[in-house]
């Protein structure tokens, strides 16, 4: 009898700290059911947070790499441009490098037209043989140097009755003429020339006016 009681005591005594170690095991698992939870929710924010960082940085390699494209983009239509431009201007320098030389040519084939024109064609008969073998070579020498011009695309202006151009005429003088339209050319005082299409030397020139 005793011995029981003391067995009750005892446990008795020891059944409150049964009690709070349950309580703290209940406990520690609920502790370690919201850490899991928590961490479970961390592992779920972590993604989307990263997610975006990966999006912004794409969206910025996508605006980067727009940039890049549209420069390079530019920058070959820039060098296209330069390429023909530089064509443009080594085919106008083979083209019209010799201009100052036709210039130069040009007062000779005065000298010769000039030469011809002065000869008194009454004079060119065969009782003046000298006098007409030298017309005749002035002739011949001003046909030749025509047809080098030519070669060379260099080609005469001699406007007579044609539409006054100022691109292709200087108007010495305007005059009123009777039988002319006016605007139109009634004299050539000096021949003009233009290289591959382009005025060389405009032709000197009088215009028909109004009376």
């Amino acid at each position: 009898m005793w011995s029981a009681g003391i067995r009750g005591l005892l446990a008795l005594r020891t059944s409150p700290r049964l009690l709070c170690v349950a309580t703290q095991q209940k406990n520690t698992g609920q502790n370690l059911e919201e850490d899991q939870s928590q961490s479970q929710n961390e592992q779920k924010v972590e993604p989307s947070s990263a997610e975006k960082i990966l999006t912004e940085e794409k969206a910025k390699l996508e605006e980067q790499l727009k940039e890049v494209t549209d420069k390079y983009k530019r920058a070959l239509a820039d060098a296209e441009n330069v390429r023909q431009r530089s064509q443009k201007l080594v085919e106008e320098a083979k083209l019209y490098g010799i201009q100052s030389f036709c210039k130069d040519l040009l007062e000779v084939a005065d000298i010769l037209e000039k030469a011809t024109e002065s000869v008194p064609k009454e004079e060119i008969k065969d009782e003046n043989p000298h006098l007409k073998s030298l017309y005749e070579g002035l002739v011949m020498t001003e046909l030749q140097i025509q047809k080098v011009f030519k070669k060379h695309g260099l080609l005469r202006l001699d406007p007579v009755g044609a539409k006054f151009d100022p691109y292709e005429h200087e108007a010495l003088f305007h005059a009123p003429m009777e039988g002319k339209e006016p605007g139109t050319i009634a004299l050539v005082s000096k021949i003009g020339y233009k290289l591959h299409g382009r005025t060389l030397r405009p032709a000197l020139v009088g215009v028909v006016k109004d009376a």
